[in-house]
Formats: structure tokens, C-alpha cells, sequence
């Protein structure tokens, strides 16, 4: 389980990046609300600890242990659908003595290790771009999907099936399946926004269409687009260095007027705009663009398929998630709700996103070429 390591092999640069941005996020979200600062800030201390601990256990472990990852998470995402608590229409969380448990954040870092334990076997045996290999990898990936699907949760839903994607063209999948796909998705995202417009249509929920629909349409759905809207105007107001965390009761910022509801999850990055300005927000974005580069990094130093794997489809997810994020609160893409990974509150996905970067420093720490 434990192996000696050499300390140099240590990714402090990883490490030291991504307890930066904790650390920032416990500052933000006292901006937005300040209720919620204590639990993040006892969050960020446990979550660099697990980080220094899961570092120091050979991810090898948690790639025998596949199966029963695949099988928790299945079980979580059951269990929260049928007993989950259910707020705004929405069933993706568990609330013990006054935590909450959010199901689907877990289930990303389980995922990328069923991934990374399957896909390790499909390159073995020479099956990633075969039909066996690939209805396998379908299979696999569907029934988790579904199962946030029906929260409903649709940024997770697309989030994990993106990262799931990337991890599968990680693996080696060949450049003709990828275009053969892209040639059926274009057409299919055309026919997909055309359904959902349809007054009968029985694949989304109301919500969420008119979520799509805002975005397409801001002047006919006001109401709709409005946290967006704000959001970009919380973002402008920043200016080029900011208003400055906690400006005082003469400064009037957007958070404080109540105008962006939950700005401490996922409009986030509409705090750091208007407290840090231009400046401190392409700051923020280029922190996280080096965590991404430091798991490529461990990535393409891993001594074999399942390494690479780990710390390939960690970086998709940190990737993939803060692009969403950041779209949303900068209106580039429709109103989803996504964390901005070791910012936004919420200690399930910050101690899930720990997890995760303990497993790549580790990776990190056994660096040969496969």
C-alpha cells in the first residue's frame, strides 16, 4: 500500500497551486457570503492534508480496487435519487447533522479511476478502437450518466461525459472513429435544439429549456437570463483591478445587493471578477491552466497506461470544469450549474478534487515510461 519515495519526486508546484486556490477561494466566498467561510475554511485544512496522505499511497491500489469504485458510485447515485433531499426541483444531495453530501462530485474521481483501471486493459488487449472495446466503454460510462441525468443534473451529466470522452481519446482512439462521430454529433446537436423547442418535448425539464432558450434568446426570456446578466455585469464593474475583496459599505458590489442568488458555488468567478479586476481574474484562470499543465506533465512522465491515465483524466476534469464554469458566469454558454473547482463552496467536490490531486502527485512520485 505505502511505498518509499524520494522527496524530490514531490510535485510542490502542484501541490502549492492548488492550496493557493483554496486558500483565494476561502477569501472569495467570504465576499459573497460570509455564512459559509468557517465549514470552507475547515474544508481547505482537511483537503490539503488528504491530498499529502493519498499521495503517499500507490495509485496502483485504488486501479485494483475498480470495480468497487464503479460499484459505489452506482450505489450513491441510486441512493440519492430514491432518499436524497430535494431543493429546487433538483435531488443530488444528502444532509447529515448539517453536512451536505453531493453524490455526483465523488463520483468524477471514482470514474477516473474505473476508467483509467478499464481503459489500461483495452490497450493490453488492442480493443480502444474496436467494437468489442467501445460498447464496453459505452456500457460503462451510460448507466452513471443516466443516473445524474435523472437528478437531474445536466452540467455534471455533460461535464463527466466529456472527461470520459478526452480519457478515451488519451487511450489512443483512432482519428477515423473521431471524425466518423463528429460527422453524427453535428447534425444531432441541430436536431437536439430543435426538439427540445417543441412544446411536447419529454427529454429535458422545463427549467433546463428555458435555460437553453435564455442563452439563445436573453430579450424574450429576461427572467431567465438574469443571473447571467448579472453576472456579466458583477464581471465589468471589476474593471481592470477590482473593487478589492471586502470594499466596505460606500463601495456597492453585486454580491452585496443580492442581485446573483448562491454567488458562493456556481458564479464564483463573478466574485473574483469584481473583487480582482481583469487582472486578478486572467490571474485565476492562468493558476488553473497551470494545474492542468502540471497533470499533462505527470501524465506524459507515468511509468505506465493506468498513471497516464489518472493524471491525464484528472487535468480533462479540472479542464472541463472550470471552462464550464467561467463560460456560464462570463455568458458564453447557457446557465448550467458547475462548481469552479477549489473555489466554489462546497466540501464534497473540494475534498473529491483533493482526492484526485493526491492520486496524481503520486503518480507523479513513481515517474518512469511505460
Amino acid at each position: 500500500m505505502f511505498k518509499r519515495y524520494r522527496l524530490r519526486d514531490f510535485n510542490f508546484i502542484l501541490y502549492i497551486l492548488v492550496v493557493g486556490l483554496m486558500v483565494l477561494g476561502v477569501f472569495v466566498i467570504n465576499n459573497a457570503n460570509s455564512a459559509f467561510t468557517l465549514k470552507q475554511a475547515i474544508g481547505v485544512g482537511v483537503s490539503a492534508v488528504i491530498m499529502i496522505v493519498v499521495s503517499l499511497v500507490d495509485y496502483h491500489l485504488w486501479i485494483k480496487l475498480y470495480i468497487p469504485a464503479y460499484g459505489i458510485a452506482l450505489v450513491m447515485l441510486l441512493a440519492v435519487l430514491l432518499f436524497g433531499n430535494t431543493v429546487n426541483n433538483a435531488t443530488r444531495w444528502f444532509t447529515f447533522g448539517g453536512i451536505t453530501f453531493q453524490p455526483s462530485e465523488l463520483t468524477k474521481t471514482l470514474m477516473i479511476v474505473f476508467m483509467a483501471a478499464l481503459m489500461e486493459r483495452m490497450i493490453e488487449d488492442e480493443q480502444v478502437s474496436r467494437p468489442k472495446g467501445l460498447f464496453l466503454f459505452l456500457g460503462s460510462v451510460a448507466v452513471p450518466l443516466m443516473l445524474i441525468f435523472r437528478e437531474p443534473d445536466l452540467s455534471t451529466t455533460l461535464c463527466l461525459g466529456t472527461v470520459m470522452i478526452l480519457m478515451l481519446y488519451l487511450a489512443g482512439l483512432s482519428y477515423k472513429i473521431i471524425l466518423i462521430v463528429l460527422l453524427v454529433l453535428i447534425p444531432a446537436a441541430g436536431t437536439f435544439m430543435w426538439y427540445i423547442s417543441q412544446p411536447d418535448q419529454k427529454l429535458l425539464n422545463p427549467y433546463q429549456v428555458d435555460r437553453i432558450m435564455s442563452f439563445l434568446n436573453p430579450t424574450k426570456y429576461v427572467d431567465m437570463y438574469s443571473q447571467q446578466a448579472n453576472s456579466i455585469m458583477a464581471i465589468g464593474s471589476g474593471r481592470l483591478w477590482g473593487k478589492g475583496l471586502n470594499p466596505g459599505p460606500d463601495v456597492v458590489t453585486v454580491g452585496s445587493s443580492g442581485m446573483i442568488s448562491e454567488q458562493q458555488t456556481d458564479f464564483i468567478f463573478s466574485v473574483i471578477g469584481e473583487s480582482f479586476g481583469f487582472f486578478g481574474s486572467v490571474l485565476v484562470i492562468a493558476i488553473i491552466l497551470l494545474i492542468v499543465l502540471q497533470c499533462i506533465r505527470i501524465s506524459r512522465r507515468a511509468k505506465d497506461p493506468s498513471g497516464m491515465l489518472l493524471a491525464g483524466g484528472a487535468g480533462c476534469l479540472f479542464m472541463i470544469q472550470s471552462f464550464f464554469n467561467i463560460s456560464v458566469t462570463t455568458g458564453i454558454m447557457p446557465n448550467t450549474g458547475i462548481p469552479l473547482p477549489f473555489i466554489s463552496y462546497g466540501l464534497t467536490s473540494l475534498m473529491s478534487s483533493a482526492i484526485l490531486v493526491g492520486i496524481v502527485l503520486n503518480v507523479g512520485m513513481q515517474p518512469e515510461r511505460w
